[in-house]
Formats: C-alpha cells, sequence, structure tokens
C-alpha cells in the first residue's frame, strides 16, 4: 500500500516514520496520542482521489486533517491509521463579483481567503478565532460557527457548492454558484458537519457579502440576565448590522481580565456585554435608550482598533488556558432566555462534585451558545470524563445540544444520544453504510458505537 501512495503522490506527498511531524497527533484538543502510519499530503483532486482509492483497496483507515484546530478529537489517528492533510491542496481559485462568490480548495487558511475576498472588495462571512490556521475544509467539515453567526450564519449557511472524494475514491462535484438550486438531496449539507465520516472536503464555493461599514465595538455592563436579554431585544429591533452580541458572567470576566496585563473593567459587573454594530446614530440611540430604561449602568464604547481587541481579549481569554493547565472548555447550545438557569444549575452539579473548582460561563448569547471554562487542578483522564457527563447531563435535562460549534468527534461521541434521538442516530448510521461501507473514513468519531 506504501508503495502504492508513494507512486501516486510523489516523495512529498507520502510521509512514513521519522518524517511524520508530531502535529499529526492530535487536534487542539491535546487528546490524540498516536502518530499515523503515514501522512499524506496530496496537491490536487486527483490526488486525493487516487489516495482513497488504495486505501480503500487494501482496506486501511484515513482520518482527514485541516489546521488541527478542533477541540473535539476529530482529526486524530490511531495506530495503523493513515492521515491525510489537506495543507498542499490550498489557494483560492476565482473571486465572481456578479455571483458573489469564491472558489476556494479545502486546504486554504481561512485568514487568507478572507483577505483575498477583502483585496476583491467583498467579506467572506465565517470567521472564528483560529482564523490564522484553521483550514476551509475544516471550517466546512465541522460546520463551524465563530463570531458573527448572529449576522452570517454558520459555515453551512455561506456555502453554495461543495467537491468531495468519497472512500473509494470516487469525486463528487456540485460546485454550484447559485443560491437557488432546488434540485434533490443537497450534499452540501450533507457533508458539512460531517467531521469527514463521509467524504473528504477538496472544494467549496462559499458566497460573499458586501464589505461592512465601519463598526462600533462596546462594551457594557449590566445588572443581571433578565437585562442582557432586554439589551439584545433592542439590539436586535434598533441595529439592523448587528454583527455580535457576547456575554460574559462575571465569574468568566473576573478570571480572565486577571490574566491579561490590562483592566478593561476594574469592577467586574455580574453580566458584561460585548455588542458590535455599524458605527453610526442608531448605536447612539440604543445606548442612550439602555441606560435610561436601567438595562446597562455602564458602557464603553472603543475607540480604535486597539481599543476593541482589548475587549475581545477578555472574551476569548487565551490566557487561561496558559494560566489553568487543563483547563475544560465545553461548547453547548440551549434555549437563549434559559441560559443563566442552566449555567446555575450547571455550576452547582459540577462544584457538587468538584468543590472548589472554578466554573464559569460565556458565549454567543444571541445565538443561543454558552461555553462552560471549567478547571479541577491535576484532574485526571477519569475526572475530565465526570466533569463532561455532568455538564452534558444538564444539557440534556434543559433539551439542549451538547455541540453548538465543535462538532462531536470523539470526545463528545458517548453522549451524542442526549441530543439526538436514537430514530436520529439510526438514520445517520444509514448514511455513514451507503456512502462508506467499509467504514474506512475517520472511524470512531462522531457516532457513538
Amino acid at each position: 500500500m506504501l508503495q502504492d501512495l508513494r507512486a501516486a503522490l510523489g516523495p512529498q506527498g507520502c510521509l512514513t516514520g521519522a518524517d511524520v511531524p508530531e502535529a499529526a497527533r492530535s487536534d487542539a484538543s491535546r487528546t490524540g496520542h498516536d502518530l499515523p502510519l503515514a501522512l499524506l499530503r496530496p496537491a490536487s483532486v486527483a490526488e486525493v482521489s487516487a489516495a482513497l482509492a488504495i486505501c480503500h483497496r487494501h482496506g486501511v483507515a484515513v482520518v482527514p486533517q485541516g489546521g488541527m484546530t478542533g477541540l473535539a478529537g476529530g482529526a486524530q489517528p490511531q495506530a495503523g491509521q493513515v492521515a491525510l492533510s489537506l495543507s498542499r491542496l490550498a489557494g483560492v481559485e476565482e473571486i465572481d463579483g456578479e455571483a458573489m462568490a469564491m472558489v476556494v480548495r479545502a486546504g486554504t487558511v481561512l485568514e487568507v481567503a478572507q483577505k483575498a475576498a477583502e483585496a476583491a472588495g467583498f467579506l467572506l462571512p465565517v470567521d472564528l478565532g483560529a482564523r490564522g490556521s484553521c483550514q476551509i475544509g475544516g471550517n466546512i467539515a465541522t460546520n463551524a460557527g465563530g463570531l458573527r453567526v448572529l449576522r452570517d450564519g454558520m459555515t453551512r449557511d455561506n456555502l453554495l457548492g461543495i467537491e468531495a472524494v468519497l472512500a473509494d475514491g470516487t469525486v463528487l462535484c456540485q460546485m454550484t454558484k447559485v443560491v437557488k438550486n432546488n434540485t434533490g438531496y443537497d450534499l452540501r449539507h450533507l457533508f458539512a458537519g460531517s467531521e469527514g465520516t463521509l467524504g473528504v472536503i477538496t472544494r467549496a464555493v462559499i458566497r460573499l457579502r458586501p464589505l461592512p461599514g465601519p463598526r462600533g465595538t462596546v462594551l457594557a455592563s449590566l445588572p443581571d440576565f433578565a437585562a442582557v436579554l432586554r439589551l439584545l431585544a433592542m439590539a436586535r429591533s434598533a441595529l439592523p448590522g448587528l454583527s455580535a452580541f457576547e456575554a460574559m458572567w462575571r465569574d468568566y470576566f473576573t478570571c480572565s481580565q486577571g490574566h491579561l496585563p490590562h483592566t478593561v473593567l476594574p469592577d467586574p459587573p455580574p453580566f458584561a456585554v460585548i455588542l458590535e454594530a455599524d458605527e453610526g446614530p442608531a448605536l447612539e440611540a440604543l445606548l442612550e435608550a439602555a441606560f435610561e430604561e436601567g438595562v446597562i449602568t455602564d458602557a464603553l464604547i472603543a475607540q480604535s482598533f486597539a481599543e476593541a481587541r482589548r475587549f475581545w481579549a477578555v472574551r476569548e481569554g487565551l490566557e487561561m488556558d496558559a494560566a489553568m493547565p487543563g483547563l475544560i472548555n465545553l461548547d453547548v447550545s440551549l434555549t437563549t432566555g434559559r441560559l443563566d438557569d442552566f449555567a446555575q444549575a450547571c455550576r452547582a452539579a459540577l462544584q457538587a462534585s468538584f468543590p472548589g473548582a472554578h466554573v464559569s460561563f460565556y458565549g454567543h448569547v444571541a445565538d443561543s451558545n454558552v461555553h462552560v471554562a471549567v478547571h479541577v487542578p491535576g484532574a485526571s483522564e477519569a475526572e475530565v470524563h465526570e466533569v463532561d457527563a455532568i455538564a452534558y447531563g444538564v444539557v440534556r435535562d434543559f433539551g439542549g445540544s451538547i455541540s453548538a460549534e465543535h462538532g462531536i468527534g470523539t470526545l463528545k461521541r458517548d453522549w451524542l444520544g442526549y441530543s439526538r434521538s436514537p430514530e436520529e442516530l439510526a438514520a445517520m448510521r444509514a448514511i455513514k453504510a451507503a456512502l462508506d461501507p467499509k467504514g474506512l473514513l475517520n472511524p470512531g468519531k462522531v457516532l457513538p458505537e
């Protein structure tokens, strides 16, 4: 098999032994431990097809890999499996101004595609904190969410066309630029969110938007969660250009700010909200009305891009990961109006089992998505598993989703039944069996055994 792969992909396209980089072991969850049997690096769609056909003929499993920024363990191989990296299949092929669409290869880094769109006068609406290293193919495979879902939707909402290669090397090409395409089963939505279990995404057509005008960034202090909901309702009504509405509970804000070199709010409020919208009188009028109603008690308006980044640095909390080794980051979704009820119940349940643990909450409230940051110093693998079980149990009780935007991978696989019915899981397995009857594409991911 390795001889066939080297012949098909060349010496740079099939790495084995000591040539396989350590980064191929795991995504950003750092839970993968095995180096793959080989790391395949195809540079064309034809090479992806040939590689999959060879592995299919030999009965060897293939694990697709993008920028390795995922947090669900979805891109890590086991011993004896082959990893397939899309990093050499990169580049923007076309920007069609009339169709407002971009044709891009799967291995293209998101930020590279964003800058190409901007240079052409457009906005690529998908945006994540990992924009500098995540890849378009991985964004589609995990249906990534990110910072602008409120205005522009998830990745699948911006996907017009797709090309993917099945386990046996068959190339499926639906690279349409049209918005209206009502011709039966929609393959783009089948592969978006499939996490490499149905096929390897090789190219895509992404919908573009007009470049927005100058944005205003506000950091507001609020007295309670009812005020957060009221401000959200006011902003949705008054601000057509609303692009972000991010809430932080006091415990998260205090912890995150405490690990930064700068202080934004010396006295953290019960809730802090970052709101972004088009600059102008509408934004100023909203803040004035919110003050008059007592919805907000204070507000800072960023006077520069640098100041806006300081606001966002608290929300992103990157320094917390370094300061709190083993920090567990959970990503769940619930009805917006019940997010604070969930936070209180989840905190109580976790601290009952782990007294003294740090438990805090933040997230894309307008998108019904909340993140849970949990730190149990020196937690064992079994204790991390228990944290997951407790938190996802509360999510199930609230009728929510155990994954809002990071996918299932291996780390959430055991709890997929908390959010999907047995009938839904059976339908998923039927689709998997139809497209990958040998079970060779990313085995063990997403679907519980």
